[in-house]
This record gives C-alpha cells, sequence and structure tokens, in this order.
C-alpha cells in the first residue's frame, strides 16, 4: 500500500464530511489523517485526506466521491508537487534539572514552548511528519506526557490555485 494526500474541495454545507468520510469507511480504507478548514472563499471548504491505499481502489473511490452532490473538485497531491505540514502539540516533563535541555531541542528544531509550569513544558511545533517525529524522538528521553497532532495540511506549489475554478462552479450551480 502506498499513501495518497487528497484534497477535496466541497461546498460548505452540513453533512458534507459524513457522506466523504462514510465512502472510504465503506471501502474499508483507514484514514490516516482528516483536517478540515474554510478555504479563502467562505461557501468552499477543504478537506485534506491522507489514505493508505493501492492505487487502482483510490482511483474508484475519487470517481465516487465526483458523484457526491456537494464535492466540487478533487486533486491528488503529490509530495514532491506540494507544501505538507502537520502540527504538533507536545507537553514533556521538564523539572529544574532538564529543563535546559528540553529548551535546547525546542529550539534545535524550532519550536516554541507555549505553556510552562513548575514540572512540564508544552512545545507547538510545525513541520512534515519526519520532522515532528525526530523532535519527539529527541524529547523521548525527557518523558513525553502527552501528544496530540493535526491531520496533514497540504497546498500545491506555485501560483495556480483550485479553489478560483472551483468557486466558479459553486456560484453558477
Amino acid at each position: 500500500m502506498s499513501r495518497h494526500t487528497l484534497s477535496v474541495l466541497v461546498e460548505n454545507k452540513p453533512g458534507v464530511l459524513t457522506r466523504v468520510t462514510a465512502l472510504f469507511a465503506r471501502r474499508a480504507f483507514n484514514i490516516h489523517s482528516l483536517a478540515v478548514g474554510p478555504t479563502e472563499h467562505e461557501e468552499i471548504s477543504r478537506i485534506t485526506v491522507v489514505v493508505d491505499v493501492e492505487e487502482h481502489p483510490l482511483e474508484h473511490v475519487t470517481k465516487q466521491l465526483n458523484k457526491l452532490i456537494n464535492v466540487i473538485k478533487i486533486v491528488e497531491l503529490d509530495p514532491e508537487s506540494s507544501v505538507q505540514r502537520e502540527l504538533l502539540l507536545v507537553k514533556v516533563r521538564a523539572d529544574q534539572a532538564t529543563r535546559a535541555g528540553v529548551l535546547e531541542v525546542v529550539d534545535l528544531f524550532r519550536a516554541h514552548v507555549v505553556d510552562v509550569v513548575a514540572d512540564t513544558v508544552v512545545i507547538d511545533a510545525t513541520g512534515t511528519a519526519a520532522k515532528l517525529s525526530a523532535l519527539l524522538g529527541a524529547l523521548e528521553p525527557y518523558g513525553v506526557r502527552e501528544i496530540v497532532k493535526s491531520g496533514t495540511l497540504a497546498v500545491g506549489r506555485g501560483s495556480r490555485s483550485i479553489t478560483d475554478r472551483a468557486l466558479e462552479r459553486v456560484r453558477t450551480a
């Protein structure tokens, strides 16, 4: 199986996310990552979904997604021709003896401390999955207490915008 990142533009209406994810569930595809949010046009939302699946079954799901009324456009984003990032919040043990070491790791990965209490710090980091994994590995010796990760966010490189043409379709429908 290989990992695929899909950017699905949908009308910003209730129930659309449920219908989109139900298609993946019916095919027994495990969704590795899911992120949903508004675009620069308030009537359009973007669903970024990462799935581990073979090419042929993914093509079938894509065709079925295109049949959904509220789905405007689907684009598979190749890692080499897109920018992909995740957000990580991690709570790490950091008492007086280990705090300097934790802060050194934070600086090395260009992360940020967003909360400090007597025995822990909360760190905010963004980057590729590989970078965040390396950060977690570097923090592991200090005692990772809690991890929260967002889904992958992705956008194609270059000046083209997939939402511009999609907006025209929504407004004429």
